[in-house]
């Protein structure tokens, strides 16, 4: 069963924009701190913004100010809105959600960003 399922990857030009929309169980969802990381080809899986159950942010200092993090928790989601898109921002996204108790880690399936110059 799949825990945590993301949509919104596409192509998009450079200077366009996207939104990736992450849907979580409730008992996966509430009350945790939720992650978006990206990985281009060859490189190293990053993080790339955090929200906690109260809504307290942070992002890479490469996507700041042109990325938001956030979430509803009546419809246990989180989005990641991405403006400004750059080339560099090409990779594959993937939600997670920690869960801080047991250290267990729920990833979503990952969903393609592609970004032309």
């Amino acid at each position: 069963q799949v825990q945590l399922v993301e949509s919104g990857g596409g192509l998009v030009q450079a200077g366009g924009s996207l939104r990736l929309s992450c849907a979580a169980s409730r008992l996966i969802f509430s009350g945790n701190t939720m992650n978006w990381y990206r990985q281009a080809p060859g490189k190293q899986r990053e993080l790339v913004a955090t929200i906690t159950s109260g809504g307290s942010t942070s992002y890479a200092d490469s996507v700041k100010g042109r990325f938001t993090i956030s979430r509803d928790n009546a419809k246990n989601t989180g989005y990641l809105q991405m403006n400004s898109l750059k080339p560099e921002d090409t990779g594959v996204y993937y939600c997670n959600i920690r869960l801080p108790i047991v250290q267990y880690d729920y990833w979503g399936q990952g969903t393609q960003v592609t970004v032309s110059s």
